[in-house]
């Protein structure tokens, strides 16, 4: 790719791609899509942090969202105590009842991205269970592996979890995550099978370059490149004319993201080791989610 134009063209790119030739489908929200099978995108983490800037993307909700997943927990009340409210509506009591979900506590996700992440095989009671040394910790797993033995292509985490499907709010959107190590450098790729490219990409995106930052600052190497492959690719009826807007405006700048603390475990980071610098978007668009 040619150096001089900028990584966000490659998500513009995908999104007029989509507006002008994507297929019209149905889909499970009953809003409707326009949608394109199979896309790529690749960042090269040394020139930037990849946070959007053709809007404002919000930082504090993919901060505390990743921090939450890296813990494990399943609870999304937690991130509205921190005034973040991305899980909100798909975990209230009228999402609940009507997923069949009756007897769950509000705010209860089921065994969704962080629990596979910690626990993958526990058995999923509820959100308020102790889950502590229960199941396999792929995260901690893919840390040894990296430090241990970084040419192992089994560097990997999944969140499909065929047999905890059922339980959780919603299936998983992005479930393959693998790490690579070469020339001293870790390197990312995520397989997502579903892409909501207005509110969803954006965030993703930027979710797992900082858990890539996270994990080159555990182990000492440096930062390589975040790789997004994509299955269905699409963009809500309801999204046309904000995206629109956003692929006629110029990006800008990527900023930069600085982990002020020393390495420490994991689930130990907290969103007050994150400075990001010089962040300068262009305005936010307001999208609806669909639910």
């Amino acid at each position: 790719m040619n150096t001089l134009i900028h990584e966000e063209y490659q998500y513009l790119n995908i999104v007029k791609d989509i507006i002008e030739t994507g297929v019209q489908r149905d889909d499970r929200t009953k809003v409707g899509t326009l949608s394109k099978f199979g896309c790529n995108l690749r960042f090269s983490l040394k020139n930037g942090f990849p946070l959007l800037t053709t809007k404002r993307v919000y930082w504090k909700g993919v901060v505390e969202e990743l921090l939450f997943f890296i813990k494990g927990d399943t609870n999304s009340k937690n991130l509205e105590e921190k005034d973040v409210n991305i899980w909100k509506d798909n975990t209230d009591r009228k999402f609940l009842d009507n997923n069949g979900f009756e007897d769950r506590e509000e705010g209860d996700m089921g065994p969704i991205y962080g629990f596979q992440w910690r626990h993958w095989g526990a058995e999923y009671t509820d959100m308020n269970a102790d889950y502590e040394n229960q199941g396999i910790d792929q995260l901690k797993e893919c840390i040894k592996l990296i430090k241990k033995d970084p040419i192992s292509r089994r560097i990997l985490i999944s969140t499909w979890n065929v047999s905890d499907l059922k339980k959780m709010v919603l299936s998983p959107c992005h479930v393959i995550i693998q790490f690579y190590v070469a020339n001293n450098e870790l390197s990312c790729l995520m397989y997502q099978r579903s892409v909501d490219c207005g509110l969803g990409l954006p965030f993703n995106i930027a979710s797992y370059a900082l858990l890539t930052h996270i994990i080159s600052h555990i182990t000492g190497l440096n930062l390589g490149d975040l790789i997004i492959t994509t299955g269905d690719t699409h963009v809500y009826l309801n999204h046309i004319e904000q995206l629109k807007l956003q692929i006629s405006r110029e990006p800008r700048p990527f900023p930069k993201l600085v982990i002020k603390c020393e390495p420490k475990e994991i689930e130990k980071y907290t969103i007050d080791d994150f400075n990001l610098l010089d962040y300068n978007p262009h305005k936010k668009i307001e999208m609806q989610m669909a639910v």
